[in-house]
């Protein structure tokens, strides 16, 4: 009689015996078999073992072992050579190597050049297609934590350097590999330090773990908490920029860029969702795409991995590291790996370990390759059409126009433009525009006809209409309105127009026609965008100063001037002993930051304030401080720490909000809550609560607002109340989903009205102001001296709104100002820093840290 209970005894003992069986594998060192190729590899090429003392995948490669391997194995071959192109914000190298035949390295200047030829519409010249090197960027964890595809270029560059086979010598003759092995080293090491820390002797896969849980920020930032994949348009960062030239250096043909997503997936690669593409993007693109796709899924097939394509993930903004290419006549891969997040995990799918995530990454990489070989010609041809096609299509004298009064925002521009290889213009006399005046010596042309044609129309056009109506992140990024220039399409004849080809505007010696040794104080404009930096330098080396609360008229080096609200003074009493030392000072500054001065002579207003007179209020210098951790946006945070830091240089003290209790506030006059979910208990709310009634100022961003409306500090502040039609109510089971996504505003430009003699827009010249609206916060304006900035009726510049969206938006309070005991509360319900890019709302920002205290007590909302 057979005894079920002792069988089914043995039967489990076995499942357990094998279950740990495996385990112990999944734990197993990875040899270089489990990833590469079965092909001969030569003795002369140091193995990544020979070099880190451990095999790929064992533990997380740290950015610095990554770049001292990359440069040890490139010092071994005749077949590579390694390139420094920029230094991170904690100063690491970022590197590219370029690897392939040593007969195209001896020719690389001349075969670059060549090649460059294919995106010159103007080149008259035949190309020799069928000879010419195809270009590869391959290019890795852009997010720090998703570091299988950093860990991956290590074993990508020993297989091209040691390899030996009849497929890589003809890859190698045939394309020019520009490996970039990490494009975001702050993060990758912030990320593989946490990792390799909490390491187990006795690898655990429990998602609870704390390896596989990393603290706030996280590794998947740059230094002031940046998602780098965001930043290929904005070029904010010393990382994109120089990525960007070598970029425009090169005109790659195909570019990859590896990610890591949630760790119950399995792989993705592009195309995306057809209907997500940005239309400015051409079919052909997304046909090679598909065709290049066919090639990862053979491979992935033969080691039996499991992926998707065409779902979830979009093709349209252009400042993400697959899109990019596409508007450069380049075909832009995303690869996204479900993520280990550690060294093993269980994930839905089984036990989820590092090796395996790594091998994805490499597969897909030689996958690449694979299709760049056999496709080479096709695609070569695809690029030459591309820039030949877009560049036929336009006029010759259609152009842009634009202009600003400050050089720092016009030389960011133009930079900019520049950087992704636009030719930009002065112009040889002044234009009358669309009711707009642009004069010649602060005005700048951009012609439409060049062979970057494609990305100046993505980077001035808005968009009101779209493919679809879900989004993976913004769908608008019209750059004029981000930087609030005046800006006009046109079209006349150019040569009559254009003055000549510029970089930059080289910065005129200010204050040297104004006489200020008899001078009673200096005025300082405090319109120009780096006028807070140099008042807080002053400030902080005690020097007193006065902000104008009314436009008043003085005479200024014999010429009646109006000298606007905002308008900051130093006063230069002759009896004091430091006033030539304090004026030399202030000299430094402003030809340093590039201000003008003005020298006032006499203390006497015709019409406003005399020097004398209250509307002249004292400001102070800003001690600043931010509340970060669990549960806030870490990007919005770095937002703001990034302008105070870089633009302002303003120190910024980041309190970890687990710490409040254990910090003072009393040193600081201003407290920054950034956008977040926030949970802080009665005391710690208490401690903020008792610094905003002593008289601080709290400046709420996004849905901190709704933090402190929870605790009743901003009482009278209501929340739009629109109701859904039937037609929206009526959503079934299938379309749920997209419908509610639809309701989603990643990133939409609206238009704001501001109230240019309000303090917290002194500065300002134009009554309008676009602003970057993520999210679905409105407010209703509660009381208008206490809204200086509302939504315009017709708000929506560029970009998506539902129709329910569009209805909120009309009116709705941007900016609303309450008392709150002796202290101010500042509710910004956008951030006016986003991705470092909207300097249009820098003035506002730096409003609310030095003119808070100039706000009329009986305006605030009570």
């Amino acid at each position: 009689m057979i005894n079920f209970s002792r069988v089914k005894t043995i039967a489990l003992l076995a499942i357990v015996l094998i279950s740990n069986l495996l385990f112990i594998e999944l734990q197993a060192q990875k040899a270089l078999e489990y990833y590469l190729p079965d092909i001969t590899y030569s003795s002369d090429i140091s193995t990544p073992k020979e070099i880190l003392n451990y095999e790929i995948g064992e533990w997380h490669i740290s950015h610095d072992q990554l770049v001292d391997y990359l440069e040890h194995i490139c010092s071994e071959s005749a077949k590579c050579t390694i390139t420094e192109y920029a230094r991170s914000h904690e100063n690491r190298p970022l590197v590219y190597l370029t690897i392939s035949s040593k007969d195209n390295l001896r020719n690389i200047d001349s075969l670059r050049l060549e090649h460059n030829k294919l995106s010159d519409p103007t080149n008259k010249e035949d190309i020799n297609i069928a000879k010419l090197p195809l270009v590869l960027y391959q290019g890795y964890s852009i997010h720090g934590n998703e570091s299988s595809g950093g860990n991956a270029s290590a074993l990508l560059c020993y297989y091209l350097l040691a390899g030996k086979s009849a497929k890589i010598d003809s890859l190698l003759n045939n394309t020019i590999i520009l490996l970039d092995p990490c494009y975001n080293p702050d993060g990758f090491n912030r990320f593989s330090s946490w990792v390799n820390s909490h390491k187990a002797f006795t690898a655990n896969p429990d998602p609870s773990s704390i390896e596989l849980n990393e603290v706030w920020p996280g590794g998947r930032t740059n230094h002031y908490w940046f998602d780098l994949n965001r930043d290929w348009l904005f070029t904010i960062h010393p990382s994109s920029k120089g990525r960007i030239q070598i970029f425009h250096e090169w005109k790659p043909d195909i570019l990859t860029d590896h990610h890591e997503m949630g760790s119950h997936s399995t792989f993705f690669f592009q195309p995306g969702v057809p209907s997500r593409t940005n239309p400015n993007t051409p079919q052909l693109n997304q046909d090679l795409t598909e065709e290049i796709g066919n090639y990862h899924a053979s491979f992935l097939d033969s080691i039996g991995s499991q992926y998707f394509t065409k779902e979830r993930y979009d093709d349209y903004y252009y400042g993400k590291g697959s899109t990019y290419p596409d508007i450069n006549g380049c075909i832009g891969i995303l690869f996204e790996q479900a993520s280990s997040r550690g060294h093993i995990r269980e994930t839905k799918n089984g036990l989820l370990d590092f090796p395996f995530t790594i091998r994805n990454q490499l597969v897909t990489s030689l996958s690449t390759q694979e299709a760049a070989l056999e496709l080479r010609t096709k695609i070569l041809k695809y690029k030459r059409e591309f820039y030949k096609n877009r560049y036929d299509k336009q006029s010759d004298n259609a152009f842009y126009i634009f202009k600003s009064q400050d050089n720092y925002i016009s030389n960011f521009f133009i930079e900019l433009l520049n950087r992704h290889d636009i030719d930009v213009y002065s112009i040889k006399k002044s234009m009358h525009l669309d009711e707009i005046e642009y004069p010649d010596d602060i005005s700048f042309v951009v012609p439409k006809k060049q062979k970057q044609s494609s990305l100046i129309k993505t980077i001035f056009e808005k968009v009101n209409e779209f493919p679809d109506s879900i989004f993976y992140d913004v769908s608008a990024w019209t750059l004029p309105l981000a930087l609030n220039l005046d800006y006009t399409e046109g079209e006349v004849i150019l040569s009559n127009l254009l003055n000549k080809k510029i970089k930059n505007i080289t910065n005129h010696k200010l204050n040297v026609k104004s006489d200020f040794s008899q001078c009673l104080a200096v005025a300082i404009d405090w319109g120009a965008y780096n006028s807070p930096a140099l008042v807080n330098k002053l400030l902080e080396q005690g020097l007193k100063l006065k902000a104008l609360s009314r436009p008043s008229e003085y005479v200024i080096n014999g010429e009646t001037k109006v000298l606007s609200t905002g308008t900051v003074i130093m006063t230069t009493i002759a009896s004091d002993p430091e006033r030539n030392n304090n004026i030399e000072s202030l000299f430094k500054l402003a030809e340093l930051y590039n201000i003008e001065l003005f020298p006032i002579d006499s203390g006497y207003s015709k019409e406003g304030a005399s020097l004398g007179s209250n509307n002249w209020i004292s400001i102070k210098a800003v001690n600043a401080a931010m509340i970060i951790g669990d549960g806030i946006n870490a990007y919005d945070s770095g937002y703001t720490w990034y302008q105070m830091d870089q633009r302002l240089e303003i120190p910024l003290s980041l309190i970890d909000q687990k710490n409040l209790r254990s910090s003072s506030l009393k040193k600081y006059n201003v407290l920054i809550l950034p956008d977040g979910s926030y949970t802080l208990n009665s005391q710690k709310s208490s401690i903020i609560k008792d610094w905003v009634k002593s008289g601080g100022t709290l400046i709420a961003m996004r849905r901190s607002i709704e933090y402190a409306r929870r605790q009743g500090w901003l009482e009278g502040i209501e929340e739009v109340n629109v109701e859904n039609t039937d037609e929206l109510k009526k959503i079934s089971y299938s379309n749920y989903k997209s419908s509610s996504g639809s309701n989603a505003m990643g990133g939409t430009i609206i238009n704001t009205t501001i109230d240019i003699h309000h303090p917290l827009f002194y500065g300002y010249l134009k009554q309008e102001l676009p602003m970057m609206k993520q999210g679905t916060q409105f407010y209703v304006v509660p009381k208008e001296s206490s809204t200086p900035m509302v939504y315009s009726e017709n708000a929506v510049l560029s970009g998506y709104a539902s129709e329910i969206n569009r209805v909120k938006t009309a009116g709705a309070a941007g900016v609303i100002c309450s008392a709150y005991g002796n202290g101010t509360i500042i509710a910004c319900v956008d951030n006016p820093n986003f991705r470092g890019i909207w300097l249009g709302g820098s003035k506002l920002f730096a409003n609310m840290l030095f003119m808070s205290d100039l706000i009329e007590r009986s305006t605030l909302l009570r």
